[in-house]
């Protein structure tokens, strides 16, 4: 470990390089990313007892009866790969990269309040964790800030306002930008934690949609955008050592709520926010699920006073679970398709 410290400790303070470098910051990302597991997989074993011993453990929904046998498992396991992400961005991806401290930002605040609401929701608790409303206050409240940090010129913020449209070309959009920056802050931070239902469901995924936006950070030249997120796939692979199934930890709100959000936000400074749907489509159709759940079985309670329902539960990984398929399989099969999607969405940057 100490020799691969000494390999990027040199060029921990470059700025943005040369394209002819790319190769060169390329190669320092994929170290970094596996510099990042070997940390997460050093502090994972001390969190977890230490999770456990606290009594920070999963409370099971009523509804969810084949799940039982995961109450009490230690959740905020998130504080894993957050830990990795701010220590090695912190000292390996600063120093000239002082954007870099949004990204860091957003996954410590967001972190910070999907550990309240986890630490209100544990299974020896009484509570019934943090108001929905509540919640959406302060995450909404988060990425108005980012948003506007993101949009603002140098020096307030760094001065984005524009969107790349595959085959057409870049289009500046003016004061648009802060208002989307923003929903797409909340929406994916809500997506992936909706697609938080199963061991090793939305780390792999999410893990995938990293990969995606490192690779299209790379094509662009943006040296940062893809130390962070390949730090961020390194820490969530050390954290699914201790999620594959059966799991021994779950990221909880901490984790799941502070990947979608600093995902979005990697997708922004990479100017590519428009595939974010399409590289996350894992978690948009997860979020589609619930949303069209809802609403049909709404419109079916007042058009035929009783309620229908479109699939057997919600998010759909739930529906495919009661048709029978295993928890692994269906993790799996979410994971290629994320795979697919990611393909996808790198492919459509490069036009």
């Amino acid at each position: 470990m100490m020799l691969l410290a000494g390999l990027v400790l040199p060029l921990a303070g470059i700025g943005e390089i040369m394209p002819h470098d790319g190769d060169e910051n390329m190669a320092v990302s994929l170290a970094l990313a596996g510099l990042s597991f070997l940390v997460t997989m050093i502090v994972g074993r001390p969190m977890i007892t230490w999770l456990r011993q606290h009594g920070i453990g999963k409370k099971i929904r009523m509804e969810l009866t084949q799940h039982m046998d995961k109450a009490g498992t230690p959740t905020m396991g998130g504080l894993m790969f957050i830990f990795t992400g701010v220590l090695m961005t912190l000292i390996f991806n600063t120093a000239g990269r002082l954007s870099m401290l949004l990204p860091l930002g957003v996954l410590v605040s967001v972190g910070a309040l999907g550990a309240v609401d986890d630490k209100m929701n544990l299974v020896e608790g009484k509570g019934e964790g943090m108001s929905g409303r509540f919640k959406m206050l302060w995450l909404v409240i988060i990425a108005v800030i980012s948003a506007f940090v993101l949009h603002l010129p140098d020096p307030w913020g760094l001065g984005l306002h524009h969107i790349y449209i595959p085959y057409f070309g870049r289009f500046d959009i003016g004061w648009i930008y802060l208002p989307i920056a923003a929903f797409a802050i909340v929406s994916m931070a809500n997506a992936v934690n909706l697609t938080d239902g199963l061991d090793s469901l939305a780390a792999g995924t999410a893990a995938v949609a990293f990969v995606s936006y490192g690779i299209i950070a790379y094509q662009q030249g943006q040296t940062a955008v893809v130390t962070f997120c390949f730090i961020m796939v390194g820490a969530l692979m050390g954290f699914l050592w201790f999620n594959a199934p059966p799991a021994q930890v779950f990221m909880g709100d901490t984790g799941s709520l502070a990947l979608g959000a600093s995902l979005a936000v990697a997708a922004f400074m990479t100017g590519q926010w428009l595939l974010l749907p399409v590289v996350g489509g894992v978690f948009v159709a997860e979020t589609l699920s619930v949303m069209l759940q809802t609403s049909w079985f709404k419109f079916t309670r007042k058009r035929f006073g009783e309620p229908r329902r479109l699939f057997r539960m919600t998010p759909i990984h739930h529906h495919f679970e009661q048709l029978g398929w295993s928890r692994t399989q269906i993790a799996l099969r979410f994971w290629l398709m994320g795979m697919m999607a990611g393909l996808i969405g790198c492919a459509l940057a490069l036009m």
